[in-house]
């Protein structure tokens, strides 16, 4: 059994390497600052250790490890409901266990393959960018297992917001790029609109933190609330819920909160894998897996959860149809298999979520590290000057099409069974309790299955097949964008391709975790029905070979369209110019954010009307108020002449008036 001592090194490992980084490794020159990545790769790999231990502990227990928490910070007396407890401490759990697994497994092949990636100097980059980057990297990796180990809410919010700003200072690495440092303040002011919700939630927790106290609970305490969420009345487990849900959909990206995602490529290729794969968009499902007990006692949660996703799967996907940056494709992509998460979670079913995350994990950072290695020779990431890059990366190429058949959910690789497992569950409906939500959803996913084939594939033909098109010397320098580099056709070297290799050995093989003929090295059959306790559905295979057919047909097309080009991809383009252009424009979205909400009604409303009332009401009121303290005192100040006999008629004229005044009196 794991210790607690170790459980926290989980998080203090990357943690120190940020400090020792931060403090020693930074202010150094030259070839020293190397030492920064392979300490943030030792730091990490330990934490894989801690963590895969910390998974063998829990394995076969459905409650969680019995670690005590340390009380840290008391306000007046909290037992008589008149004050508040902090307290932080550690949740190890089945679902906290895979996903220290999944946080740190990966973390570990970016770090490495980030030696490689970084270590070919960017234009404008110094020595303390190398150490920088892998800082950042570790507290990002740090914040995010914190949060996965938080026991308490107000704890998990801390560690949820130092992930949002290690987000921030990774998207914004190249600060000296424009469009860097707007995509790293986009990602940040979007999700905190998310994040508003989550934290309204907990002030509704405190507000009812009577309700707790009675039955000798605490308000913050995540275990306590999964008790007390029977006993809560509706209106409050509703409210909780859904703000709970928003801070979800800001980090996860889903709609109508998902346009921070697309613009935070512009960050480091190595980032955009961490971000997709398996730390800030995967806490928004996280959250929710981990509250599940909490939205099962709402109804009208659930169904916004479902719906939300998704539609979040279609509305995603069809963005990525057109899109011809690489890691644009991959982002939208990302969001689109977020929504089929979300789905699982509002149909029921946490588990098959998680199992999606767990798989989703590694085929999509293998996708980004295919489009970084590409990048790597190519100098660009837009696809329309790639082409024929297989016979060059023979490796990137294999490792990139074992990814998109995964995505794409093609029979036995790992996307195969989690897809599955997420549409059996919404086609039974059984647990939930508005079947026509969970009908309406399905549809739903499997028009997303058919899309995510088809960009998946398009990805791989423009990218690997036909001829080369000349990379970033045959692109115009006014579209070149992000971390570009100069044509050098060639395979990346071992650095980064290992790590490549290893991620397409688990999009292969993670499906059967959950999914084994026999038990495999002693982890049960089904093992992810422990996450939380509940039913996985049969494999159902009316909607394996429906979907499978779908994702098949996606495949076809795009080899049609891209490959052989008996399907003119210009002259669809041309027919369907308006579903094109909308798709294009992103469904003009960025339009409404930017320049209505931001400009129109924030600038020149919400903005124009505060600049108003406070120079003309507010300023106004303060000038009048001075304005009248001068102006009174000017009348008798007219009075104060010197002159001593305008002084004596003053006198004789008051005592004349106190003369008559006494007269008419009597």
């Amino acid at each position: 059994m794991i210790s607690e001592l170790a459980v926290w090194g989980i998080i203090g490992l990357p943690l120190a390497s940020f400090v020792l980084i931060t403090a020693l490794l930074r202010p150094l020159q030259g070839q020293l600052t190397r030492l920064s990545g392979y300490l943030t790769v030792v730091a990490i790999g330990g934490a894989l250790v801690l963590s895969v231990w910390a998974l063998k502990s829990t394995l076969g227990h459905e409650e969680a490890i019995g670690f005590q928490p340390h009380q840290w910070l008391t306000i007046g007396d909290p037992a008589s409901g008149n004050g508040f407890e902090m307290t932080v401490g550690l949740l190890l759990d089945p679902l906290t266990a895979i996903m220290l697994v999944v946080v740190s497994g990966v973390s570990l092949m970016v770090q490495v393959y980030s030696l490689g990636y970084m270590a070919k100097p960017e234009p404008g980059q110094t020595y303390a960018d190398y150490p920088r980057y892998f800082a950042y990297m570790a507290l990002f990796t740090a914040a995010m297992l914190g949060l996965v180990l938080s026991r308490n809410l107000i704890q998990l919010f801390v560690f949820w917001e130092l992930v949002g700003l290690s987000s921030y200072l990774l998207i914004g690495f190249w600060h000296h790029r424009p469009a860097a440092a707007d995509a790293a303040k986009k990602a940040f002011i979007v999700t905190r609109v998310g994040d508003f919700g989550f934290l309204l939630a907990l002030l509704y927790l405190f507000a009812n933190r009577s309700t707790f106290i009675a039955q000798g609970l605490s308000p913050f305490e995540i275990p306590d609330i999964h008790a007390a969420a029977a006993i809560l009345p509706a209106a409050v487990v509703t409210w909780l819920a859904l703000g709970i849900f928003a801070g979800a959909v800001g980090k996860s990206a889903q709609f109508p909160l998902h346009t921070w995602l697309p613009d935070a490529m512009e960050g480091p290729t190595p980032v955009s894998s961490l971000i997709h794969a398996a730390t800030m968009v995967a806490a928004g499902v996280f959250l929710v897996a981990r509250m599940f007990p909490l939205f099962e006692h709402s109804q009208v949660a659930l169904n916004t959860v479902a719906v939300i996703g998704g539609f979040t799967a279609v509305f995603a996907a069809t963005m990525g149809l057109v899109a011809n940056d690489i890691k644009r494709v991959l982002a939208y992509s990302t969001v689109s298999q977020l929504g089929y998460m979300m789905l699982a979670l509002g149909v029921g079913a946490p588990a098959v979520a998680m199992f999606h995350l767990f798989n989703h994990a590694f085929f999509k950072c293998l996708l980004f590290l295919g489009a970084g290695s590409v990048n790597h020779a190519t100098g660009t990431f837009d696809m329309r000057y790639m082409g024929g890059l297989r016979r060059v990366m023979p490796l990137t190429y294999l490792t990139t099409v074992v990814a998109a058949i995964s995505l794409a959910g093609i029979f036995p690789l790992a996307g195969f069974w989690s897809k599955d497992e997420v549409l059996a569950v919404a086609w039974s409906g059984e647990h939930t309790g508005t079947f026509a939500v969970a009908q309406v959803v399905f549809w739903l996913a499997m028009v997303a299955v058919f899309l995510t084939a088809f960009y998946a594939f398009r990805l791989v033909h423009l990218t690997f097949h036909g001829q080369f098109r000349g990379g970033v010397e045959a692109q115009p320098e006014d579209e070149r964008v992000g971390d570009q580099r100069h044509v050098h056709l060639h395979e990346s070297p071992a650095v980064m391709v290992v790590p490549m290799a290893l991620l397409a050995v688990a999009a292969v093989v993670s499906g059967f975790l959950a999914n084994p003929v026999t038990s495999l090295l002693g982890i049960p059959v089904h093992w992810f029905s422990h996450f939380l306790v509940e039913d996985t559905p049969g494999f159902n295979w009316g909607v394996a070979v429906g979907s499978t057919v779908l994702a098949v047909s996606g495949i076809v097309l795009a080899t049609l369209m891209y490959q052989t080009g008996h399907v003119s991809a210009e002259g669809l383009t041309r027919r369907l110019r308006v579903f094109h252009v909308l798709f294009s424009k992103r469904y003009y979205l960025d339009h409404v954010y930017e320049g209505f909400i931001v400009r129109r009604l924030l600038y020149r409303g919400v903005f124009r009307l505060s600049d108003w009332l406070d120079s003309r009401i507010v300023d106004g009121v303060v000038d009048l108020v001075a304005w009248t303290g001068r102006s009174v005192g000017r009348a008798p100040a007219q009075l104060q002449t010197g002159q001593v006999q305008v002084y004596g008629v003053g006198v004789s004229l008051g005592i004349v008036v106190i003369l008559l005044t006494y007269l008419t009196q009597r």
